[in-house]
């Protein structure tokens, strides 16, 4: 299968690598920058575009991980061919492409992405969804040469996917960058909450979320609510402390 990739970022490295490593023939790989295409392009044997006119028109499959914003845009610009069109967003419904070409669908990988880290694919949930039943069944075809979680959502079921990863993996991780900021105040290293972060994640595989928290505001200890509050010196972050705890008391009353 002829593959183009649209996008040199995380999600496009770790997915259009992982299709090579499974023998799918790489043509191209587009970013704006010629260094980022450039770089991926090398990896998976591909011709780096950074003019959306240059695309070809014969692939077999057009992959575009791009950010949410640009993702349109980009699909308008690119010459009409008879491929299979597919993007990984999980917010984006798959409809985006239905004004531009006649087969098209989603592969959402859910899973965080960073290029210097190695992704086992085999573990990852793929969510999937096609505009025809042909479409569907090459999407999850694809899909399954990489993992063995391969389930079909629906672009309205899959937003809360997505929201779903903005609150466990997103806003989890800026908590640890706000720790990390306290644990600077008092001399130490952030390896040394990486125990307690370890733990927490363990809990919820084998109890529910509620039954694993714990903590002050649970009890709603004001005393120590209320000392906590007292160390914090920004503003924006002593509400997020005194909104977090509400929610945890509301929550497990």
């Amino acid at each position: 299968m002829k593959v183009v990739c649209l996008g040199a970022g995380n999600v496009a490295t770790h997915l259009i690598k992982g299709l090579y490593d499974k023998s799918f023939d790489i043509i191209q790989v587009y970013s704006r920058t010629q260094e980022s295409a450039s770089a991926l392009a090398k990896e998976v044997d591909a011709v780096p575009v950074t003019d959306l006119k240059d695309i070809i028109d014969d692939a077999d499959l057009y992959i575009f991980a791009l950010k949410d914003s640009v993702l349109e845009g980009v699909a308008s610009q690119i010459p009409s061919n008879n491929g299979l069109w597919i993007h990984t967003a999980g917010s984006v419904p798959m409809d985006v492409f239905s004004n531009y070409t006649t087969h098209y669908g989603v592969l959402y990988p859910f899973q965080t992405f960073s290029k210097s880290r190695p992704i086992d694919w085999k573990a990852v949930p793929v969510f999937t969804e096609g505009s025809d039943t042909k479409s569907h069944i090459t999407i999850r075809s694809i899909a399954s040469q990489l993992s063995e979680k391969v389930f079909d959502l629906s672009s309205g079921n899959r937003q809360y996917l997505h929201l779903t990863g903005v609150f466990a993996c997103n806003f989890t991780n800026h908590m640890y960058a706000l720790s990390e900021q306290f644990l600077k105040k008092a001399g130490l290293t952030f390896d040394v909450v990486l125990p307690l972060i370890d733990e927490t994640a363990a809990k919820v595989h084998t109890l529910s979320p509620e039954e694993a928290q714990t903590g002050p505001a649970v009890r709603f200890d004001e005393r120590i609510i209320n000392h906590h509050l007292h160390l914090i010196e920004d503003e924006d972050v002593k509400r997020l402390y005194k909104l977090i705890s509400e929610d945890i008391h509301k929550s497990n009353k």
